[in-house]
This record gives structure tokens, sequence and C-alpha cells, in this order.
């Protein structure tokens, strides 16, 4: 009795010890400068009412996005794009289709005076937007100055899924260090590297094996299948943590309205805190005016998120996006809005979303239903059925 006592005590013991030990590791473990991630989607949402009305009205919303980043311990360079078209219908009789898209364009380099003195860094922008009516595209040019670093930790993150998912099937046994969950997020971090030696049709069996030799070797076949499973086949949203501030001068080259050659000043920051090994907080906020004698403009735009992973498949994401526009020969134009979505991936590719949100824009006009049709004045709501596809 007293062998089966003590026997149990050990047991508890170091499951105990192995839940402390794996609390510890999070996001903040990863410190690799070198690494690069890619993230592109294609969102398709389809609203449509019949009954009640002249006819039938429907909305329809596509919309792509593009992130890739290229991070080294001197250089960050950041290619992003985010693009919509929206076709819809009125209820009304006289209600035409209408046809809007728009479109931004962006490529940032930021270079690192001395990486292993400190987080100063010059940097430079371009940019390039279209959108419906426009009589030029949108082209501008900017360099300045910041000072921060932001870390890709999608890696870590990775790494702590396959390990807990081999350790929850007894594939992996024992405690697993800190300094062998780096090892593995750095191996996890050249899928890249292995694709380009190997193929894509074989990469795979070399880097999985590669994974196994940081792990002690520990990795079996099943083991192996299991690592590819939660590699390939799972989704595991992109992690940051870290922050930086930025500050530039460029100009407007060409402008939506035809005009040209307006000097701009920009200041921006983000700042990104992985809460745990299931939860994201981003923050990225960007102001630019633009200078021009009697017809100044001011934007600012700022992006708050909160992503928690409920289970490997499904995700609760959450925004609050803030605009603000003003100049000096129209009224100032702010809008709210807030968003709410749970996203069930089917695939790594494929998710179903299912999405609600209020928005609230001031533009001091009221709407008084004879001479002007600005109806703004209340809180939009709007709910969605969406499915999305990841390209990358």
């Amino acid at each position: 009795m007293k062998s089966t006592i003590t026997a149990v005590s050990a047991a508890v013991g170091m499951l105990l010890s192995s839940v402390t030990f794996a609390e510890q590791i999070s996001m903040f473990d990863y410190d690799e400068a070198t690494s690069a991630y890619e993230d592109a989607y294609l969102d398709a949402q389809f609203d449509l009412r019949d009954g009640n009305q002249d006819q039938a009205s429907y909305n329809a919303v596509v919309s792509a996005n593009y992130d890739r980043v290229f991070s080294s311990a001197d250089r960050n360079t950041r290619i992003d794009f985010v693009g919509d078209t929206n076709i819809s219908q009125g209820p009304n009789k006289n209600d035409e289709r209408k046809e809007n898209y728009q479109a931004l364009a962006s490529l940032t380099n930021d270079m690192y005076f001395s990486p292993k003195v400190n987080d100063f860094f010059w940097y430079g922008k371009a940019e390039v937007g279209a959108q419906t009516d426009m009589e030029d595209p949108f082209t501008k040019l900017t360099v300045g100055l910041g000072y921060g670093r932001v870390v890709n930790a999608t890696p870590m993150a990775k790494a702590i899924r396959v390990v807990q998912s081999l350790q929850e099937r007894g594939l992996l046994r024992g405690n697993v260090s800190r300094e062998t969950y780096q090892k593995v997020a750095q191996v996890i971090a050249k899928e890249p590297v292995y694709r380009s030696r190997y193929g894509s049709a074989d990469y795979a069996e070399y880097w999985l094996e590669d994974i196994g030799k940081t792990l002690g070797g520990q990795l079996s076949a099943r083991g192996a299948i299991k690592s590819y499973d939660v590699l390939i086949n799972e989704r595991i949203s992109t992690r940051k943590y870290g922050w930086l501030v930025r500050a530039g001068v460029g100009a407007v080259l060409t402008n939506y309205d035809g005009s040209d050659s307006k000097p701009a000043l920009e200041v921006g920051a983000e700042y990104h805190y992985p809460i745990n090994n299931q939860t994201q907080f981003s923050n990225e906020a960007i102001l630019t005016a633009v200078l021009d004698d009697g017809d100044n403009g001011f934007n600012a735009n700022n992006t708050m998120s909160l992503t928690y992973e409920l289970r490997d498949n499904i995700d609760w994401e959450n925004v609050w996006l803030l605009t603000y526009a003003a100049s000096d020969k129209s009224e100032d134009l702010m809008t709210n809005s807030l968003r709410s979505t749970f996203r069930y991936y089917v695939s790594n590719s494929i998710s179903l979303s299912v999405t609600g949100g209020l928005s609230k824009t001031e533009d001091n006009i009221d709407y008084d239903g004879t001479t002007n049709t600005n109806r703004n004045d209340d809180v939009d709501t709007t709910f969605h059925f969406g499915l999305t596809y990841r390209l990358k």
C-alpha cells in the first residue's frame, strides 16, 4: 500500500511539474531575429433580401488581403495589400445596381543602424492605391526614422502546438526544455529553405526528420504524421510581439482627385502582445497630414484586434477600426466600426465565418429627408455569413 501511494505521489508530482514547466513556455521565448511569414486571404460575403419591398436587394462583398514580412537582425521588409469590391442593389424600384472598389498596396523597408546596440532604424515606404471614379491613382513616397522591433513568434506557436499534440498522445515523453522549444521553432521557421532546397513534393520528409532530431530522435512514424498534420493541416494564426514607432516626411505624387505634388507628414506606431498561447492582441495606428496651401488634409487610422483560439480549428476574432479625416474644404468625418467573427476552419485553406458588426459615422450632417440623402445618423448593424479561402 505504501509503495502504491509513493508511486501515485510521484506520478502526480511529475504531472504538476510538467504543467508548471509548460506554462512557462510562451511566444516571448522565441528570440530568433531572422524569420518570414506570409498571409493571404480571399473573403466573400453575400446578403440577399426579398419580399415586402419593390425588388430583390442584395449586397456582395469580396475582399483580398496579403501580408508578407521578411525579418532579419538588420532589416525588416513588409509587402501589404488590401482591396475590396462591393456590388449592391437597393430595395426600391428605382434603385440601380452599384459597383465600388478600392485597393491599396504598400512596400515598407526598415533598415536598422546598429542592431547589436539599439533598435533605431530609417525606413522608406512606397504606396499605390486605386478606387472607383478616381481621376488618377494614389501614389506616395515616404522616408523617415523609427525605433523599436516587432518579432514574428509564429514558429514558437507552432512548436508549442506540435509538442502539446505529441505529449497528449503519449508520442513524446518527459519534459521539453526551453532550449529544445527554441530549436524546434528555428527548424519550423526554415520551412521555405527546405522547400527551396528539396522541392515542394519532398521537402516535408527532411523538414520533419530535422524536427525529430531536435526532440532527441524521439519522433516515431505516428509522431511524424501527427506533426505533419499540425504544421500543414491545422491553422495557426500569425503571432507577434514587440512595438515600434516611426515618423517620416514624403510626398503625394498623384491623388484620386487629380491633384499632385503635395508634401506629406507621417507618424505611425504598432504594438503586438501575445497574452497567452491562445490569445493575440495587436494595435496599429498611422496618421498622415497632407500639406497644401488652402487645402490641407489630415487622415488617421487605428486598427485594434484581439484573436482567441477557442479550439485548434475555431478562432474568435474581434476588431475595432477607427478612421478620421479632416480637410480645409470639407466637414470632419469619423467612423467607428466594431466587428466580431467566429471562424471555423474546414481545412487549413477554407474557413466559414459568422460576423456581427456595429458601425457609426459622424460627419456633422443631419438627415432631414428633403435637402440631403445622407442617412448615417444612427448606428449601422450588420450580420454576415462568409467564406474565406486562405491562399497562403
